[in-house]
């Protein structure tokens, strides 16, 4: 049986196609009538052209078969001539090692991956040849200062592309490795040279493409071409320009340290700005740092140098001028600093103190300023130990500034009015509630910490000259003392109303509708529309002096030592009062309430 895809089984399926094609042709010439001679014509085109196709594909395969051949052949040479060239003889050919019946692909294609590697093999081979060479014609300059002394040595070591072999590669490395020996030590050195050289003009502010120029004018680097010389003539040059450069660092370091602690006493003296002295960071950072720390550019150039002499000059003509103005300052701040946290400050550096000491010449203007430095000083300390009592101190002042906000909220008429910012002041007002009821709770943990910070400092916390504790317990008495009255007050009313009740009920007196909203005034109060009657002003004691006034430590110290002149009250007089809806029955209210009860207090 034929084998699928062998030549015999591919031609008798060619035959079989041919026959079953011509006898389909004979049958459609015989559907069309044709001659025995015209078909026998045509069949006989159809054999030449037949064989004219064999015959021009056998042609092509030849050729074909010649080209692969030569290809093969110039292949093998090749590869024959770069195993020469790198000497690598262990490297045979494919092709001599394989069956001699193979074919001419696949002896080309055996052989082709080893002639592309043998060919990057001699790229790269050639590459460090190359590579080497330089390097020993470029250190051989460096070290011979570019007279080529050893010309015969440079000469022997050409390229010869007929060997790249590894044993002629190894005479190359060899050769630069000596050489890399030979330079390495010189051009350590030298580029030690040239850095501290770089350091030092740097921070001296002097140029350094002049300063190794006159060493050097390979130092300089202006140029690829221009190797650095490591002679030794080059090595005596740089250690003479290294010491002359490091004698005149010395010299001006220790002048402008002598400017910048100049500066520094006339900055703190005249208490100049951070932006006037920034402008001198540069010079002045080189107080904290030794010789060899010292290497910011530019820091102890000349201009550097004459622009702090210039500093101190001037600063210097306005110390005189400025010392009681400076003095008046610092006074100020300190007064400052102490009212931020309520308390005295020192009254021995007061201003008009200050100023008579001063003017007589009795104390030193700069003893007196740094007197008043230290007291700053000290305050800032106080207001650290005290900030967190001092933020619960402004957390119950807000509590109280709610609540008298409130009460005035709750004597407006109009509060519930549809106008403008009604809809905000109510939700103000429930959370002004609720912040009210806290107060207690704020006062309980205001006196705990407070006594806990006095435990702790063994001292009293003063506030404005008053001690804290005690404005605290008073606010809490007079606060109890407060809702007492608010509750007698209530229970008074009830009292009233059943009265007034009472009367109508007996005499049929009814309020007149169309009086019904009008209001006596008297006595300072103004009706509310709910049944009482408030206080016209609403930071004002309740007539008679019957509910206790609620003091803040602010309004509390403004009437023990009038330090401070505003008076923060936490509350107003009484909310509840009674509403008399009709003009014409006052006098008989009175005399009911005079008569059953007898003349009440106002609420």
């Amino acid at each position: 049986m034929l084998a699928i895809g062998s030549p015999l089984a591919t031609s008798a399926r060619t035959s079989t196609s041919c026959n079953v094609l011509l006898r389909e042709l004979q049958q459609i010439w015989s559907d069309i009538g044709e001659s025995e001679a015209d078909k026998d014509r045509m069949l006989l085109e159809l054999e030449r052209e037949c064989l004219e196709v064999y015959r021009r594909k056998v042609e092509e395969a030849a050729n074909a078969k010649a080209r692969l051949h030569q290809s093969v052949a110039a292949k093998e040479a090749e590869v024959a001539t770069l195993v020469a060239a790198l000497g690598e003889l262990n490297i045979r050919s494919p092709i001599q090692t394989e069956n001699k019946m193979a074919s001419l692909k696949e002896k080309l294609t055996s052989i082709t991956p080893l002639l592309d590697y043998l060919r990057m093999k001699k790229e790269e081979r050639i590459k460090q040849f190359e590579d080497i060479k330089n390097q020993i014609e470029k250190i051989s300059g460096e070290i011979s200062g570019y007279n080529y002394p050893n010309n015969t040595m440079i000469s022997c070591l050409t390229l010869e592309d007929q060997d790249l072999s590894l044993r002629r590669l190894t005479e190359f490395q060899t050769r630069l490795q000596t050489l890399q020996k030979e330079k390495s030590d010189r051009l350590h050195k030298v580029l030690e040279y040239v850095n501290e050289v770089h350091l030092l003009c740097g921070v001296l502010g002097l140029d350094f493409a002049r300063t190794v120029s006159d060493v050097h004018p390979s130092l300089q680097r202006t140029t690829q071409e221009q190797s650095t010389n490591i002679s030794d003539g080059t090595f005596e040059g740089l250690e003479h320009t290294i010491n002359k450069l490091k004698t005149e660092r010395r010299t001006r370091i220790q002048k402008l340290r002598d400017l910048a602690g100049q500066l520094f006493d006339l900055w703190n003296l005249m208490d100049s700005p951070q932006a006037e002295r920034n402008g001198f960071s540069r010079a002045t950072s080189i107080i904290r740092l030794a010789e060899h720390e010292v290497t910011e550019p530019g820091v102890l150039s000349t201009e550097m140098i004459e622009q702090a002499s210039a500093e101190v000059e001037r600063l210097s003509k306005l110390k005189a001028s400025r010392m009681k103005e400076l003095v008046l300052k610092r006074r100020l701040e300190l007064e400052d600093i102490c009212r931020m946290i309520h308390i005295e400050p020192d009254a021995s550096t007061a201003v008009e103190k200050s100023n008579a000491l001063i003017d007589s010449g009795l104390v030193d203007s700069s003893e007196l300023l740094a007197n008043i430095e230290t007291q700053i000083t000290k305050a800032k300390d106080e207001a650290l130990s005290r900030k967190e009592i001092m933020d619960r101190i402004d957390r119950w002042l807000a509590a109280c500034e709610e609540e008298n906000w409130l009460d005035d909220y709750n004597q407006d008429e109009n509060r519930y009015n549809a106008g403008r910012g009604a809809h905000i002041n109510l939700k103000r007002a429930e959370k002004a509630r609720v912040t009210v009821t806290k107060i207690p709770a704020i006062v309980d943990n205001l006196i705990n910490r407070t006594l806990a910070w006095e435990e702790e400092k063994k001292t009293l916390f003063l506030y404005d000259g008053v001690r804290l504790v005690s404005i605290l317990e008073d606010y809490k008495l007079t606060r109890k003392q407060r809702e007492e009255e608010k509750k007698r007050c209530r229970d008074q009313k009830k009292i009233q109303d059943l009265l007034l009740t009472e009367r109508e009920a007996i005499y049929g007196s009814k309020p007149s509708p169309r009086r019904s909203n009008s209001f006596r005034k008297t006595n300072g109060y103004r009706a509310n529309g709910n049944g009482s009657m408030t206080p016209s002003t609403p930071r004002r004691n309740s007539v008679g002096g019957a509910t206790p006034e609620l003091l803040t430590p602010r309004s509390y110290s403004g009437r023990q030592n009038g330090y401070f002149k505003e008076m923060r009250r936490l509350s107003t007089a009484p909310l509840n009062f009674v509403a008399i809806s009709k003009e014409d029955t006052v006098s008989t209210y009175t005399s009911v309430c005079d008569s059953e009860l007898g003349s009440p207090p106002h609420c």
